[in-house]
C-alpha cells in the first residue's frame, strides 16, 4: 500500500499574522528615580511633578504621530476668522484690477506727452493714473494689515495648542494626559513660581474654594525651582464633621492636578515670558477659559476674588448659556 501523499505547503497568505495596531495612548507613571527628576526627592515629597521624568519628551511630540501645532492652529484661525480669506482673495484682486488700469493709463499717457495733438487728453489719463496708483496702495495696505493679523492669530493660537499638547496627571497613580483634554470641562489656572510661591498662593485660594469649585476651577501649580510646595491640608479637614470633610476633599480637588515632563512646561513658560518681557524668574499665573484659551495672566498671586466675581458657574440653569462669558482673549 502506498503512503499517503504529503500535505501541500501552506501559503504565506494564509496564516493570520495579528499584531497589535493600536496606538500607545499612555505612559506609565515614571518610577521615583532621583537620577531622572530635577530637584529632590525626599520622602513625603516624592509624587506628581517631582517623581516624573522631567527630561522625557512628552510621547505626543513624537513626529508623524499628530498634527502639528501650526497647522492646527491654521485651522482653528479659519474657524475663528472664516471671512478673512475671502477678504484678502477681494484686496488681491481689487489690487490686479487697479495696477492693469494704472498699466493701461501709464501706456496712454506717454504717447499724450510726446505728442503736441494729445497734450489735451494727457490730463485725465494722468488723473486716472493718479486713482489707479492710489487704489493699488490702498488695496496693498489692507491686505498687509490683515495679513499680519492672521500672522499674529496663528502665532498665538500655536502658542495655545502647545500649551494643550503639555501633560498632566489627575491625583497619584493616574496616567498623564494633555491639558487639552480639560477643554470644555474645566477652566485651568496654573500657577508657576518657587515652591513659597505655590504655597502662599494655596493659602491664600482656602476662602474661596466652594466659589472655585462652583465655577469649575483646577488649579496646575507648577514649582519652578525643584522643590515641592507645601500643600499640605489643615488637620481640622481630616476630622469627622461633615463641613470640615467637605472642605478637605474641595482642597483635593481643586489642587489635584501635577504637572509631568517638566522641561516641556518650563520651556513653554520661558517662550511666553520673553513675548511678554517678563523677568524668568518672576512668579506668574495663567488663567484659561473652557475653550482652552489665554483669558488672563499677570506676575504674582492669582485674583482668586476676581475670578469668583467675573465667571458664572458651570452647572445650574446657566450651564450653557454663560459658558464663553469667560472674558476676552489676551
Amino acid at each position: 500500500m502506498a503512503p499517503p501523499p504529503p500535505s501541500p505547503p501552506r501559503s504565506l497568505t494564509s496564516v493570520s499574522l495579528r499584531t497589535p495596531l493600536s496606538p500607545l495612548l499612555f505612559l506609565r507613571p515614571a518610577s521615583c528615580n532621583p537620577s531622572a527628576v530635577s530637584g529632590s526627592c525626599s520622602s513625603g515629597a516624592c509624587r506628581g511633578v517631582r517623581c516624573s521624568a522631567a527630561n522625557k519628551p512628552s510621547p505626543s511630540t513624537a513626529p508623524g504621530t499628530e498634527v502639528s501645532s501650526t497647522s492646527m492652529a491654521k485651522i482653528r484661525s479659519e474657524v475663528l476668522s472664516p471671512f478673512r480669506s475671502v477678504r484678502m482673495f477681494f484686496y488681491l484682486a481689487f489690487m490686479a484690477s487697479a495696477g492693469l488700469g494704472a498699466l493701461i493709463a501709464l501706456t496712454q499717457l506717454i504717447p499724450a506727452l510726446s505728442s503736441p495733438a494729445r497734450a489735451a487728453a494727457a490730463g485725465e489719463t494722468l488723473k486716472g493714473l493718479g486713482i489707479d496708483v492710489a487704489a493699488v496702495s490702498v488695496f496693498a495696505f489692507l491686505y498687509w494689515r490683515e495679513s499680519k493679523a492672521k500672522d499674529a492669530q496663528v502665532a498665538k493660537l500655536t502658542r495655545e495648542e502647545n500649551l494643550s499638547r503639555l501633560r498632566i496627571r489627575a491625583g497619584e497613580g493616574r496616567p498623564p494626559v494633555p491639558l487639552g483634554e480639560l477643554r470644555g470641562t474645566a477652566r485651568l489656572v496654573i500657577v508657576a513660581g518657587p515652591a513659597a510661591f505655590v504655597t502662599e498662593s494655596f493659602r491664600r485660594s482656602k476662602p474661596f474654594l466652594k466659589d472655585l469649585m462652583e465655577r469649575g476651577v483646577l488649579v496646575v501649580p507648577f514649582s519652578t525651582d525643584g522643590n515641592a510646595p507645601d500643600l499640605q491640608f489643615d488637620e481640622a479637614d481630616e476630622e469627622e464633621e461633615e463641613a470640615a470633610a467637605a472642605a478637605g476633599k474641595m482642597k483635593r480637588r481643586l489642587w489635584q492636578l501635577t504637572p509631568v515632563y517638566t522641561s516641556e512646561w518650563a520651556k513653554w513658560l520661558d517662550d511666553q515670558k520673553k513675548l511678554a518681557n517678563v523677568s524668568p524668574d518672576s512668579p506668574v499665573y495663567l488663567s484659561l477659559r473652557l475653550d482652552g484659551r489665554v483669558r488672563g495672566s499677570g506676575v504674582g498671586y492669582p485674583p482668586w476674588q476676581a475670578f469668583v466675581a467675573q465667571l458664572p458657574p458651570v452647572k445650574g440653569m446657566w450651564s450653557g448659556l454663560l459658558d464663553g462669558m469667560d472674558g476676552r482673549v489676551l
